[in-house]
């Protein structure tokens, strides 16, 4: 099992909330009293993670279709991650590479529109600001961070929270100075304006629900719920 030190950054009106004592210290556990959250990434952290080369939300892509230029064209993949093709009409691109993309064309023109197709997909422009949304929202997926992006809104973007999510159990991973952080966050709580709802950077992680990240709080949350600050972590 490999070693994790994690820092813990909590706000000192979260140990005064109905005087409740500050979490101790632990072999794991460095506690620092603190009201900020996840600190902002520098420049260096903000270039395209290292990921296969998937098609995604605001992509260009030039979709050929050997033969038959009626049916081939430059494209814009849009918010959702979906296409729209003449015959076959609205096609899913997201997460798919280039090649899987043409397959998922070439069988659905086969046979009652073309008869032997042949498609090539190219990926013209690839939009590099984006936050992975993931867990229990309606739609994960890669989403473009636009200016102002905050996790209120990149939650909204992902259509909402399903049935089986805890809005108390949101973790934001970030690389900050190349070390790797994440942040516990309580959506009930940013509602009620308990605290700021956190701005989203290109890069970002945003999990909904339990996951290994989340695990991390478990026994610190019970002594410190995330009344007025969020938690957060740094994790080696």
């Amino acid at each position: 099992m490999r070693k994790i030190l994690v820092s813990l950054i909590i706000a000192t009106s979260v140990a005064g909330c109905a005087g409740m004592p500050p979490p101790q210290p632990s072999a794991q556990l460095t506690v620092v009293p603190d009201s900020q959250g996840l600190p902002a990434p520098h420049r260096s952290d903000l270039g395209a993670a290292d990921r296969p080369a998937l098609i995604g939300p605001l992509d260009t892509i030039g979709v050929d279709i050997f033969n038959v230029p009626e049916l081939s064209r430059e494209m814009q993949v849009d918010a959702s991650g979906r296409i729209s093709m003449p015959l076959i009409g609205t096609v899913d691109a997201r997460n798919k590479t280039a090649d899987e993309l043409a397959r998922t064309i070439e069988n659905a023109l086969k046979g009652r529109y073309v008869r032997n197709p042949q498609v090539t997909v190219n990926i013209k422009s690839s939009v590099s600001q984006v936050v992975t949304v993931d867990g229990e929202v309606t739609e994960p997926g890669l989403y473009p961070v636009t200016n102002q992006m905050t996790l209120m809104r990149v939650i909204a973007s992902a259509k909402g929270l399903n049935e089986f999510a805890k809005q108390e159990q949101v973790v934001i991973l970030r690389t900050v100075d190349n070390q790797r952080m994440a942040g516990l966050y309580d959506l009930g709580a940013i509602r009620r304006g308990a605290y700021v709802d956190p701005p989203i950077y290109a890069n970002d992680v945003v999990i909904v629900g339990d996951s290994p990240e989340r695990r991390l709080f478990r026994d610190i949350v019970s002594l410190a719920p995330l009344v007025a600050a969020p938690l957060v972590a740094i994790l080696r």
